[in-house]
């Protein structure tokens, strides 16, 4: 007995669907298939945080099969969960120390993704133009040795202006921070006293004032308490319209901290960058360096587990240092110079799964 035409109909999208089931299942890497995709985690330093996250949209964009997770939890949150292996890249403006790699279970490669500039920035809504400061200054504000903003040597470098009676309120992180390794850095090399007594490290000792965590909380400090002073990467201040100070550098002129500024310290540093491109570059030399700039870097393990993953970050990571270069001055950080760049390619091109190149 013939089926009725509706039962036929029927069993015609069953078999249709089952078909369609079972091509899918023999052919995994069809389209709408999720196979491929890959996700990764990543943590660390605050400093780079507005553009790495612009790169992770941008990214998205064009691999929407590649999720990647950033978490700014300050560099010394970076190091550690790379050292521990919780993410697959840490991120830190400061270099790790030779006995931070030596504690890792594998070789860990540093890759610079830009520059930027670690500010003074102030809540002092009465004054119309940027303070100066020499360095000798800076350091005896953050040691609580100058405690009052007309301090007379603080006026001598800001001539003409009418500076308040007010006690001095130092804002610094809470956390273990880059940020603070760059500007600990920096003091160190331009205070004797400073390196005695408090010397250079991600959670340094502060002699005193009030703690912020990340560069968000330090500059929610400072723009919500009247009369403090604090440190936080350059697009931190713009974004939150606070001022920021001229420092006076190595050459004795004081320096506005732009991008051109900061690429003049990399180009003055340069010559003495190592071949593991771990350097510092405070306090370079050069007429129209800005002294606290500094690189920032991503943290890779050299040797990767999972080979997918593994392409996947180093693809992400090669995208970054030459297509995401173009989005770094629109949010103030400075390009990597070209010949950095080329320092970079090769550290990419060594990291390996199974001892096999990934690109």
């Amino acid at each position: 007995m013939p089926l009725p035409k509706r039962s036929l109909q029927l069993l015609s999208l069953i078999t249709l669907v089952s078909f369609a089931f079972g091509f899918a299942a023999c052919n995994p890497g069809g389209t709408g298939s999720n196979t491929g995709a890959v996700s990764l985690t990543g943590a660390g330093a605050t400093f780079p945080n507005p553009l790495y996250q612009k790169w992770l949209s941008e990214y998205g964009k064009l691999h929407p099969s590649i999720r990647i997770d950033y978490q700014s939890i300050g560099s010394g949150g970076g190091i550690k969960q790379i050292q521990a292996q919780t993410v697959d890249f840490g991120a830190s403006d400061s270099p790790m120390k030779d006995e931070d790699l030596k504690g890792a279970p594998g070789e860990i490669v540093h890759i610079p993704t830009v520059l930027g500039a670690v500010v003074i920035t102030y809540n002092l809504p009465a004054l119309g133009q940027p303070l100066n400061f020499s360095p000798d200054v800076i350091a005896d504000i953050f040691l609580g040795k100058i405690t009052k903003w007309n301090d007379p040597r603080i006026a001598a470098d800001n001539k003409g202006i009418n500076l308040p009676t007010s006690e001095i309120t130092v804002v610094h992180r809470s956390d273990g921070s880059g940020t603070s390794a760059v500007f600990t850095d920096y003091l160190s090399k331009v205070s004797a006293e400073w390196k005695d007594k408090v010397g250079t490290g991600t959670s340094p000792s502060w002699p005193m004032g009030i703690g912020g965590k990340g560069n968000e909380g330090v500059t929610g400090q400072v723009k919500n308490t009247p009369n403090t002073i604090g440190y936080v990467e350059l697009a931190y201040a713009v974004q939150n319209k606070l001022p920021v100070a001229k420092v006076k550098n190595a050459s004795g002129n004081f320096i506005e901290p732009s991008i051109d500024a900061v690429t003049a310290a990399a180009a003055a540093s340069a010559a003495t960058t190592p071949d593991d491109l771990r350097v510092s570059i405070t306090n370079a030399q050069g007429a129209q360096a800005y002294p606290i700039s500094s690189y920032t870097y991503l943290l890779i393990y050299k040797e990767q587990k999972d080979a997918a993953k593994g392409k996947a970050l180093v693809d992400y990571v090669w995208w970054g240092i030459h297509d995401g270069e173009n989005y770094a001055k629109e949010l103030l950080y400075a390009p990597l110079p070209a010949d950095i760049v080329k320092r970079a390619e090769v550290k990419i091109n060594s990291i390996t799964s199974g001892g096999k190149p990934l690109r």
